[in-house]
C-alpha cells in the first residue's frame, strides 16, 4: 500500500510556462486571443506564443507616447542606474535565458551562456552612456556674436523596433537598450520564430524600475503587426532592424506619411562592441542662443 502510494505522489504535471505580452507594464494575452506554436531548432514545441492584433499594436503605442514624458524628463543618470538594474536582474535569472536561447537559436549551454553574458554587458555598456552621449553629441558652438551657442540632444519619441529576427536575445538588446537609454520610449516586435526570450524579458523589465509603457513587447507575425505601426502617426521612428528587403522597404513608405526617422535593415554582428550610431539614431538637436549681455564701446561686458 505504501509503495503505491509513494508512486501516486511521484507522479505530477508538469507546469507549463503562459507566455504573455508586455504592454504599459502589465502582462495581457492578445487582444485577438490567438496564439501560435513556437518550436525549437529541431521542430519540438517549446510553448504558445501571443499573436498580436493590430489592436495590440495601437494599445503598446498609446502605453509608450504615455510613458514618454517621465522617462524623456527623468535624469541621464536615473536612466543609467535603472538600466544597470535589468543587467542585475537579468544576472539573477541567467539560466533560464540559457535554456531559452539555446531552443531558440540551436546553441550549445556554453554557447547560449557566452551569448546571455554579453547581453548583460550589452546593458552595462549602455547604461554607463546614458550620462555621456549628450557629451559627445552636444556641447558650445563657437559663433560671430555676444551669444552662448548651445547644442543639445533630446529623444525622438515613440520608437517602434523590429527586432533580428536570428539573434533572439543579444541582437534584441542591442536595438532596445540604445533606444531607451537616451529617452525614447519603445514598441518592439520580437523575433516572429523566436520571441521567447523577448517575452521573458518583458518578465525582467517589470521588476527592474523601468515605468511601465517605456518598453513594451509584441510577438507574433512581424508584418502583420509592423504595417500599422509604420503608418501610426503617433509613432516618431521605425527601426527595421529584423525586416527583409521587401518588408522593408514597404514599411519604409508607410512611414514617410508623418516623416518618421528610418534605420534601414543591414548586416549587423551583434557579438562585436557597438559604436554609438544606434544610441544617435533617435536622438534631435535642439539649439539655443543665449545673450551674454549688452556690448559696450569695449565689447562684451561679460
Amino acid at each position: 500500500m505504501s509503495e503505491k502510494t509513494d508512486k501516486t505522489e511521484q507522479q505530477r504535471l508538469s507546469v507549463f510556462k503562459t507566455y504573455k505580452l508586455y504592454v504599459g507594464g502589465k502582462f495581457p494575452r492578445s487582444e485577438s486571443g490567438r496564439v501560435y506554436e513556437v518550436t525549437d531548432s529541431k521542430g519540438k514545441w517549446l510553448a504558445n506564443a501571443p499573436l498580436s492584433s493590430r489592436k495590440d499594436a495601437r494599445d503598446a503605442v498609446v502605453a509608450a507616447r504615455k510613458a514618454f514624458g517621465g522617462w524623456s524628463g527623468a535624469t541621464a543618470y536615473n536612466r543609467g542606474q535603472i538600466l544597470y538594474r535589468v543587467a542585475e536582474m537579468l544576472e539573477g535569472r541567467a539560466d533560464q535565458f540559457v535554456r531559452e536561447v539555446a531552443d531558440a537559436e540551436g546553441l550549445s549551454k556554453s554557447k547560449a551562456a557566452a551569448v546571455v553574458d554579453a547581453a548583460i554587458d550589452r546593458w552595462v555598456w549602455y547604461a554607463g552612456w546614458t550620462d555621456k552621449i549628450a557629451q559627445v553629441v552636444g556641447g558650445g558652438n563657437p559663433v560671430a556674436g555676444p551669444f552662448f551657442n548651445l547644442s543639445t540632444p533630446e529623444p525622438t519619441g515613440v520608437v517602434t523596433v523590429l527586432a533580428p529576427q536570428e539573434s533572439s536575445f543579444l541582437g534584441l538588446v542591442s536595438v532596445i537598450a540604445p533606444v531607451i537609454a537616451t529617452g525614447n520610449t519603445v514598441v518592439v516586435i520580437a523575433s516572429e520564430k523566436s520571441p521567447l526570450p523577448a517575452l521573458s524579458l518583458g518578465e525582467v523589465l517589470a521588476t527592474s524600475d523601468l515605468p511601465g509603457g517605456v518598453v513594451n513587447v509584441l510577438s507574433g507575425r512581424t508584418a502583420e503587426i509592423a504595417a500599422p505601426l509604420a503608418a501610426h502617426q503617433d509613432v516618431n521612428a521605425i527601426d527595421l532592424a529584423g525586416a527583409d528587403d521587401v518588408l522593408a522597404k514597404e514599411l519604409e513608405i508607410a512611414a514617410a506619411d508623418n516623416l518618421k526617422r528610418v534605420v534601414r535593415p543591414q548586416a549587423v554582428d551583434y557579438s562585436r562592441t557597438p559604436g554609438i550610431e544606434r544610441l544617435t539614431a533617435f536622438l534631435e538637436t535642439k539649439t539655443v542662443w543665449h545673450p551674454t549681455g549688452a556690448l559696450g564701446a569695449s565689447g562684451s561686458s561679460y
